[in-house]
């Protein structure tokens, strides 16, 4: 019988579930345990420093919130790294803290088809190359079409159906976007287009994996074979980048980047932010991934929530027959539940159990009972430090350089103080991001020009005014 604080630990691990989603839950959650509580301070424990650090910068506010939801007497939560001499079984391979500590002595070759035997995960025909798991519903075929995605579809697609030797069109390809819009879902189609043709080599791989492949391969001094093997792929396919941690590692992808590129490679890359919002990433990384085709997915409209319902409703339909969703009811569902397509297919499972388990056929009562939380309010416009310096400037007739440079006249301290109030309040970006990119100044500067706005818009109703119509103009 589990003691009462691990009984209290699996709810807050069910609630940590239901907040951040199956995918983000298993990993950086599933291998955390409860050490003990004591007092008012929770202890946990992980099997990485890497996950340590990642957890606490990501997910303590978080963690904290659904321990105090439980237990409200709780003020902190510590997460520790597990000693190895506790553990009962081997752990699962995870990526160290950083990649700098693992030392490369002089380097040993291993033969290729070792290596992708020994990288490869357990998936279904992808493995074969050593790639991440694909998922058999990600295809071309299942993919829906829209404004908002069009462009991107349509430079996949011409990804997908090139042919070697052919001229690369878009190299690299970069498609980005927020979660749940797609990224994922074209990427993979991708992959599996390319791979069932047997005339090129196309490997799909997560950032995770990758840091993952490139630390195995320097421990085990196979980090030559380990960068042939890339560099003898036709088409590589990179998810979710803004992952990627560590000097080492960017500099190997950086390298493996060019090497593709150099050689009439194809390179497609996704990730939640532009290349240029990516600060984690060493400059020469983002300059290169800038100068391929850069394409944003947008948020979903209406008439395409729409049709990906149908499109769902209808796959369930196959190996259920008897489930039918009224075209009302699919009505209310895409225009309520408005946040991304993973909200939409959460819907019609919903409504597919509760046919099933119940005998009950769908209607409009139902619906709104079973999707009442996927109803979320709408996002705000999601605002770029870019955007900001460039309407500011315009706003006080400076140029975006005078806002980024070291000069101290009136003309220029003012607007560059008012550029960094507004990236502090309407971005989630650091004050030392924001430091960096207003000219690498250092975050008290950034701090000093937040707490000198905010104490003069209190008296000085022009500036406050002037504040009001640039927060309108970057959120229109």
């Amino acid at each position: 019988m589990p003691s009462p604080d691990q009984q209290r630990w699996l709810r807050v691990k069910e609630r940590l579930r239901a907040e951040v989603g199956e995918e983000i839950y298993q990993s950086w959650f599933a291998s955390m345990e409860l050490d003990r509580v004591d007092g008012a301070t929770v202890h946990l424990t992980v099997p990485t420093r890497f996950l340590k650090s990642w957890t606490l910068t990501h997910y303590s506010e978080k963690l904290l919130a659904c321990w105090q939801a439980e237990a409200p007497e709780v003020q902190k939560v510590d997460v520790n790294v597990r000693s190895a001499v506790i553990r009962t079984a081997p752990p699962k391979p995870r990526i160290p803290e950083s990649i700098e500590s693992a030392r490369d002595p002089r380097l040993g070759r291993m033969d290729l088809g070792e290596l992708r035997a020994a990288y490869a995960p357990v998936s279904s025909g992808h493995d074969a190359l050593g790639g991440s798991p694909l998922d058999l519903r990600l295809t071309f075929d299942s993919f829906v079409v829209g404004r908002s995605n069009t462009l991107a579809h349509a430079a996949a697609k011409q990804v997908a159906v090139a042919r070697r030797g052919e001229p690369v069109m878009f190299n690299p390809l970069y498609i980005h976007a927020g979660v749940g819009l797609g990224k994922t879902h074209l990427l993979q189609a991708v992959t599996w287009a390319g791979n069932h043709g047997a005339e090129r080599k196309v490997l799909y791989l997560t950032a995770e994996k990758f840091m993952y492949g490139f630390v195995s391969a320097l421990r085990t001094q196979t980090a030559l074979a380990f960068k042939e093997a890339l560099r003898a792929i036709d088409v590589l396919v990179i998810d979710d980048l803004q992952f990627l941690q560590g000097k080492s590692t960017q500099a190997e992808f950086c390298h493996t980047l060019n090497a593709l590129i150099d050689a009439g490679r194809q390179v497609v890359i996704a990730a939640d932010r532009a290349p240029t919002d990516l600060e984690s990433l060493d400059d020469r990384v983002r300059s290169r991934l800038a100068g391929g085709l850069v394409v944003e997915m947008g948020q979903l409209g209406e008439e395409l929530r729409l049709e990906i319902l149908k499109t769902r409703v209808t796959a369930a339909r196959q190996y259920h027959p008897g489930f039918d969703v009224p075209g009302p009811v699919l009505g209310y569902i895409a225009k309520t539940v408005t946040h991304n397509g993973r909200d939409l297919e959460g819907a019609v499972n919903r409504l597919l159990a509760h046919n099933k388990l119940t005998g009950q056929p769908v209607t409009m009562e139902m619906a709104e009972r079973e999707v009442r939380d996927l109803i979320r309010p709408q996002e705000p416009k999601r605002v770029k430090i870019e955007d900001i310096q460039r309407v500011v400037a315009r706003q006080y007739n400076v140029s975006r350089a005078d806002l980024l440079s070291s000069r101290r006249t009136a003309n220029v301290v003012r607007p560059r103080q008012v550029a960094m109030y507004l990236a502090k309040t309407l971005t989630l970006r650091s004050l030392p991001e924001i430091g960096r990119r207003f000219g690498g100044r250092d975050h008290t500067t950034v701090l000093h020009a937040v707490r000198k706005i905010e104490g003069l818009v209190g008296h000085d109703a022009m500036l406050a005014d002037e504040i009001e119509v640039l927060k309108r103009q970057l959120q229109e």
